[in-house]
């Protein structure tokens, strides 16, 4: 940490700029939004400083970043642009390593709100499809589709409801931005470290005006393919002790087998072996990830002195495909019950400890197990998500005062995700581990044992999981912007009406029996026939210590011979986790802004209400069992509820260059569908844990306040504060009971083949289950403070007037999130990072600029509640170093080098011993730890 803070100082202290001369954008407005008059720039500086004045002019707290702002970071979505932003935290796609979603000032990402020119729309991507949440992906978008960004996390009347964390309107480019004929390109080729591949990609515009009327249209286009490698321990760390009661305590199950003649306690006490730690898993991970992206925008638009029309649509389809080789010891549900059968094999797979130690400091057990087996996936996941959007926007001027606004807009965001694995076996194997000083890549090793030779493995299975997940939004909107004056008070009245439906359609297949039906056809002997003998994925990173190759299952095999994706839509839908749900909301709303002067100062309000009615219809499956028989109905629900939320604002001009800014309003967050219209379902196959859903959730509520002062010094300057304070009520908490297997109605494929009786392939129906059910219950309160600052050194002679800094923390502090330990003692968590941090240097002067950012937030807990062992499951803190450097030719070609993630940072999971028994895991319970590589971008872009 020392180090990074050193580091990230000396960036702050003047390291970077760019310079450019790409078109910069003067966005219209949304609809609903203040018209804010804009002037072209074309530098980082000139970039800034415009946006700059659009938050100095807002009475609300709003942030704008402005397209060349947007365009000039090596940030491949608006996302990653945003994490500068104070209180921003961004999650990343593991696979490509992109900026997905957002988190704002200690709230999750599916408290936030995200609108596109005004409209509400929902996108999902990846791995997140079907998880049925109301989060935003944004890595489905192109940064350069966009002409705008204004985030707003102060409540506003007119802005859209839902969002207690804040509001993010996106905003498309229209030809009257700039006025003329402007034609835009880029060229890029991008290497990935990792992959060692070179991939192109490049964007295009046009536009024009003519008289009153104008045409734009511009596309996009990318590629990547990134390696990433490490270790993964697949959901914690536990002890014999914990794992081998009935019902286990801690994360998963497993007991040592003592009774093997080969056991030896070597040093160690048996005590001592029983309550060390072991993952898991013990496994390598090696992935490749291929991704394409393919999005346009395009605008039709008049205007002349009264009236302002437009027809703006937004298109983009993002499509991942992903190779995983994972090979290592399961030992989750491990020991021995029946000493006859196959060493190794299910039933007679306790570890037997022959030579093992103890690290006193991480608790973790290594040296030589026997009976050790080993599992191979080669597991391939599809995925796509097209977007389209259209939408007219009227606005006419009725009188010099009076403005009429119209919106519609249709959207529709349609993905599906398939992930489908073929496993193998490996049995009876006396095998060697160690975690050595890097823990990312550790030892494994079994001497005279040939992991490439298919001869050596069984029991082979498969899983195949389908899921498609369908959004549509339609929208409607009018309202009013009257100017008035009263007793020397200047006055601006906003109010109207919207119209928002909302459907969602979730579909789950699991093909996974069909596909097991089809192992059992094939045969062992084909199937071992069809493996190849080495991982095929070229520069894979493997530690020394670790079987460099295994036999795999290649792509083209599983895809061609299973045809996972078109078993699985032959196969009929998982009713528990299918459904269809359809969200009405009506609102009116009223606001005015007033200004006038109190103490010979200016003074800016806001105040507003906003009223919501919203009506849901829910189509999904009721259970039914009948003399032990489970049936499926069609049910349909219906709920509604009615929303006022005031707010009010003020800006206050203390000094001429000195503002106090104050807020208060209401907020709601409406609960995830998934939780509301998805029956009981079990997540994860492995785990022997399960949710229910329920219908009657009610939104989350919340009351916010937020104060600060903004400080503007010179030319692009401002050094501010800010405190907020939120307090969140009637929100979604859940409750944990145990229940058996049979009471759930569920398959016997809802859970892995591990969990199966060998000779009858059914699960015991008295097998213990954690039942996850949500309610309207809890509270949540919490307080933080930002600080922000940045400014140009053009007051310094010369060369160094070409230095600038950018710097900005959040610090968040949360209550409602407790975690109990063994003791009952109660312990306050953060579920997102409690603070983070943005540093900026650049330099930019005559045609050569650069420009490094880092960013980096801090740890925050994955899991709050306690399963028993009192180890919490962090998200690791990480900083991420990104630069570039520009060098414009002329007026018309720029020179650009782009690198992101320079650290090559890891990313992990870790799990903290809150007993203080054995540290914080930080760099030995590790899990998830990976390694994603240094993307390098080399380009031209310009104009004509």
């Amino acid at each position: 940490m020392k180090k990074q803070l050193l580091l990230t100082t000396i960036l702050a202290a003047g390291l970077g700029g760019v310079a450019t001369n790409a078109w910069s954008q003067t966005a219209a407005p949304a609809a609903g939004q203040e018209t804010v008059e804009e002037v072209i720039v074309t530098g980082f500086r000139s970039s800034l400083q415009k946006s700059l004045g659009l938050k100095k002019d807002a009475i609300v707290v709003r942030d704008s970043i402005v397209a060349e702002d947007i365009g000039k970071f090596p940030e491949a979505n608006v996302a990653e642009a945003l994490q500068r932003i104070p209180g921003v935290y961004l999650s990343r796609d593991g696979a490509s390593n992109e900026g997905q979603r957002i988190s704002i000032r200690g709230l999750g990402s599916d408290y936030n709100v995200t609108t596109i020119n005004g409209a509400p729309v929902r996108t999902t991507s990846s791995g997140n499809v079907g998880g049925s949440s109301r989060d935003f992906n944004y890595d489905v978008f192109a940064s350069e589709l966009f002409g705008r960004v204004d985030f707003y996390k102060t409540p506003l009347a007119e802005l859209e409801e839902g969002g207690i964390g804040g509001v993010v309107d996106l905003q498309t480019p229209r030809p009257f931005d700039k006025a003329g004929r402007n034609i835009r390109y880029q060229v890029v080729g991008s290497y990935n470290d990792k992959s060692k591949h070179l991939d192109p990609s490049g964007f295009a515009l046009f536009s024009n005006t003519w008289g009153n009327f104008g045409a734009l249209f511009a596309v996009a286009h990318s590629k990547s393919v990134n390696n990433r490698s490490g270790f993964e321990a697949t959901g914690g760390y536990n002890s014999h002790a914990l794992a081998s009661l009935s019902p286990n305590k801690g994360q998963f199950a497993f007991a040592f087998d003592f009774a093997d003649p080969r056991y030896n306690r070597g040093s160690l006490t048996q005590a001592q072996i029983e309550n060390g730690y072991l993952p898991r898993f013990y496994r390598y991970y090696g992935g490749e990830n291929t991704r394409e992206r393919t999005g346009a925008v395009g605008s039709l638009q008049y205007q002349n002195e009264k009236v302002n029309i437009s027809v703006d649509g937004l298109y983009s389809k993002l499509q991942d495909s992903l190779n995983e080789y994972t090979f290592g010891l399961p030992i989750r549900n491990s020991r021995t019950t029946i000493p006859t059968a196959q060493p190794g094999a299910p039933g007679h797979n306790g570890f037997v400890p022959i030579n093992v130690t103890l690290d006193p400091k991480s608790n973790l057990l290594e040296g030589t197990f026997g009976n050790t087996s080993y599992l191979g996936e080669s597991y391939y996941y599809d995925s796509q998500t097209e977007f389209k959007m259209a939408s007219f926007n009227a606005a006419y001027q009725a009188t010099d005062k009076l403005k009429i606004t119209a919106q519609g807009s249709l959207s529709e965001s349609d993905a599906f995700f398939t992930g489908n694995r073929l496993i193998s076996n490996l049995y009876g194997v006396t095998t060697t581990i160690k975690y050595t000083d890097d823990h990312v890549y550790p030892a494994l090793s079994a001497p005279g044992v040939d992991f490439t030779n298919p001869a050596n493995y069984q029991d082979f299975g498969v899983g195949f999981d389908w899921r498609r997940e369908i959004d549509k939004e339609k929208t409607a909107k009018l309202f009013a912007d009257y100017d008035y004056g009263v007793f020397g008070i200047e006055g601006h009245l906003k109010g109207g009406f919207s119209y928002v439906s909302t459907k969602k359609t979730t579909t789950k297949r699991n093909a996974t029996a069909a596909g097991t039906a089809k192992i059992a056809a094939l045969g062992a002997a084909t199937l071992r026939g069809a493996m190849l003998r080495e991982v095929p994925i070229d520069n894979l990173v493997i530690g020394s210590g670790y079987p460099q190759q295994w036999a795999v299952f290649g792509r083209d095999y599983v895809m061609s011979t299973f045809d996972p994706i078109g078993t699985a839509k032959a196969t009929p839908v998982d009713f528990n986790a299918s459904f269809g749900a359809e969200e009405t909301v009506k609102t009116a709303f009223v606001q005015s802004d007033l200004k006038g002067q109190v103490l010979d100062r200016e003074l800016r309000v806001n105040v507003g209400v906003r009223y919501s009615e919203t009506d849901t219809h829910i189509d999904n499956y009721l259970r039914q069992t009948n003399n032990g028989v489970t049936t499926y109905q069609p049910n349909e629900a219906e709920g509604s509820y009615k929303n006022t939320l005031p707010s009010a604002s003020f800006a206050y001009d203390l000094t001429d260059k000195l503002i106090w800014r104050g807020s208060w309003g209401k907020t709601i967050t409406r609960a995830s569908l998934s939780i509301i219209a998805a029956n009981t379902v079990i997540p994860n196959i492995y785990e022997t844990r399960a949710t229910a859903g329920n219908p009657n959730l009610l939104p989350q509520t919340a009351t916010n306040y937020d104060t600060g002062v903004e400080w503007y010094f010179g030319r692009g300057g401002i050094l501010s504060a800010g405190f907020f304070w939120k307090e969140l009520t009637d929100t979604t908490v859940s409750t944990n009971i145990n229940v058996p297997f049979s009471s759930l109605g569920l398959p016997d494929a809802a859970l892995a083949p591990i969990f199966q009786n060998p000779a009858t392939g059914k699960i015991d129906p008295n097998l213990p289950i954690t039942l996850s059910t949500f309610y309207n219950q809890g509270t949540i309160k919490l307080d933080g403070y930002e600080l922000a600052y940045q400014q140009s050194f053009d007051f310094l002679p010369g060369f160094w007037s070409g230095f600038g800094a950018l710097a900005s923390f959040t610090h968040v502090n949360t209550s409602g999130f407790d975690y109990t330990t063994t003791g009952g003692k109660i312990l306050n968590v953060n579920t997102v990072p409690k603070y983070s941090y943005s540093l900026t240097g650049y330099y930019e002067k005559g045609p050569f600029g650069v420009r490094l950012s880092y960013n980096y937030k801090a740890k925050n807990i994955i899991e709050t509640s306690n399963n028993g062992s009192d180890l919490q499951r962090w998200h690791s803190g990480a900083g991420f170093l990104d630069g570039n450097v520009t060098y414009k030719v002329n007026d018309s070609i720029e020179v650009r080098l782009d690198a992101l993630n320079l650290a090559n940072a890891l990313q992990y999971d870790f799990f903290d011993d809150v007993s203080g028994r054995y540290g914080n895991g930080r760099k030995t319970r590790m899990d998830y730890a990976k390694y994603n590589g240094r993307t390098i971008k080399f380009g031209v872009r310009g104009k004509f």
